[in-house]
């Protein structure tokens, strides 16, 4: 299949027996398109998920509510609606602005209704968000250039805002990353925390590693490895220099989750 559009953002629509749930947006048109393109009806989903509050992940809402007709919970951090931005050194401490693009009242106009929760939540009895991840390990970090503007001046974003979406199955956990700003193996280890089970069998998604370097790479890639992850999905914000190696350790069990990629599971 092709003619899908592809964007600088992530979506991806999690389907179960009687539970059809969507992981982010999109950046823009994108999801609602390759939805069509899928004969996916997106007024039979049930929930939305927003990974954290960046416009690559939410910017898609304000077209997928206008086609879904109805009233729908969103699970989402308190802190998607902080006000984020981006100052890079060869921008010459420009700031951009890289949160949300719409406004809440407008996107609850349209039947958003926002659960904001810092905790896990429980969407069935094997689907649960993580909510916010500690960071446990060492060669983990946010990216300095990741910014929230309090009052007038610029701070850090701590993106606690940042989760994932963890499903218990058969085979073991299958964790579905959006960014993962705060660490794929934070998450990862997380989600074992939360579901108190060991094996992670299956990760999709972001793993935001396009600015990591080698030694981060090379510590996250060894990570995996002892998790024993079965099915690596990589997406979005992973970086080449980062899924190359990757896909050289784990082989056939690595690839690239793009655009159009169905993933059937017990």
């Amino acid at each position: 299949m092709s003619n899908f559009l592809a964007e600088w953002g992530l979506s991806i629509l999690v389907e179960t027996g009687n539970l059809s749930i969507l992981l982010d947006t999109g950046q823009g048109i994108s999801a609602s398109y390759n939805a069509d393109i899928l004969g996916i009806d997106l007024s039979k989903i049930d929930k939305i998920v927003l990974s954290h509050g960046h416009y690559d992940h939410t910017g898609g809402l304000r077209q997928l509510l206008r086609k879904m007709r109805k009233e729908i919970e969103i699970i989402a951090h308190p802190d998607i609606w902080t006000a984020k931005y981006s100052s890079r050194q060869e921008e010459q401490a420009s700031y951009r602005y890289i949160g949300i693009p719409f406004s809440r009242h407008e996107l609850e106009s349209l039947g958003a209704n926002f659960n904001l929760t810092t905790k896990s939540t429980k969407i069935s009895d094997s689907i649960m968000t993580t909510g916010e991840i500690p960071m446990v390990t060492k060669f983990e970090e946010i990216e300095p250039y990741l910014l929230i503007k309090e009052n007038s001046s610029f701070q850090p974003d701590k993106l606690l805002d940042d989760q994932a979406l963890v499903i218990n199955t058969e085979l073991g956990l299958v964790v579905i990353l959006g960014c993962s700003h705060r660490g794929i193996i934070n998450t990862l280890y997380y989600a074992q925390q939360l579901t108190k089970v060991k094996r992670v069998h299956t990760v999709l998604g972001g793993c935001h590693l396009i600015d990591a370097s080698k030694e981060r790479i090379k510590l996250t890639i060894a990570a995996l490895r002892e998790l024993d992850v079965q099915k690596l999905g990589v997406s979005h914000c992973t970086g080449l220099p980062a899924a190359m190696p990757m896909a050289q350790e784990f082989g056939d069990k690595f690839f690239f989750n793009n655009a159009g990629t169905i993933t059937n599971l017990p």
